[in-house]
């Protein structure tokens, strides 16, 4: 069971007022070619502020989970530039890029992600490992702590709930210390109280530890809890949302439906 109050945690560098966590310019994104050719992105510009809360929304085909893979690194842009901090990815090469991504970049998936054979604190200092680096066990424990998990280290994946299942998914993100999270759908294969909580301790990282999240999702309630929504269409940019309520997301999304109609 999630607790209600979230343990204090190490604190993680803070990034500079008003600074730029991540951003695009002129991104587009094609997939095939001929009768099959896809365009997933449109020229889309996209600033991420750094310590910030950011969600992503937009009908099924919008683009999306590109723009998230594309700023995280997972997928090239057909055209454009996409950059961490001050850094452009398009101009690395991809041992370079892997290495970014497992230093500046955490990624919280829908399915959990976990290694079946792994301990749930394995499974939490698995990018650490690959990387050749140790954890920093001040951080480790305040996560652990924060995130309800110091009874559960040693159990499987199988022997712990979707919930405790992706909040070790979420320690695993946190635990390299990164420039930016990234969520896809995370809150989808959990139940609504279960993934209220896990929402409201990602709120808990980016309003106490300045960290900055950027999250895919289809429902009106986890948008709510970010600053700002970011809305897609047709692999366009078509509207923006800060202090987001949950009645202002489903007024936008049903605009949005009726500019498409």
């Amino acid at each position: 069971m999630m607790t209600n109050q979230v343990a204090p945690v190490q604190a993680l560098p803070a990034s500079g007022a008003g600074s730029v966590a991540a951003r695009v310019v002129g991104l587009s994104k094609v997939y095939g070619s001929g009768s099959g050719r896809v365009v997933a992105l449109d020229n889309v510009d996209v600033l991420i502020p750094a310590g910030r809360f950011t969600a992503v929304m937009g009908p099924s085909g919008s683009g999306k989970s590109t723009l998230l893979h594309c700023l995280a690194g997972l997928d090239r842009p057909t055209n454009g530039s996409v950059y961490l901090g001050d850094t452009a990815l398009e101009s690395l090469s991809d041992s370079a890029l892997t290495e970014l991504r497992r230093r500046e970049i955490g990624f919280v998936f829908q399915s959990f992600n976990l290694v079946p054979t792994l301990s749930a604190e394995e499974n939490i200092t698995l990018p650490l490992a690959i990387a050749g680096r140790r954890p920093d066990r001040g951080l480790l424990t305040s996560l652990v702590n924060a995130l309800g998990l110091s009874q559960r280290l040693r159990h499987r994946p199988a022997e712990l709930s979707g919930g405790q299942q992706q909040r070790v998914a979420l320690a695993r993100a946190l635990v390299t210390r990164p420039r930016v999270v990234f969520a896809d759908e995370p809150t989808g294969n959990l139940d609504s109280r279960t993934g209220a909580e896990l929402l409201r301790l990602v709120r808990h990282f980016v309003d106490e530890n300045h960290q900055t999240v950027v999250m895919v999702t289809h429902d009106p309630a986890a948008a709510a809890r970010a600053d700002e929504v970011l809305f897609l269409a047709d692999g366009r940019l078509r509207d923006r949302l800060s202090a987001p309520t949950v009645e202002q997301v489903l007024h936008r999304l049903a605009a949005l439906d009726e500019g498409r109609s």
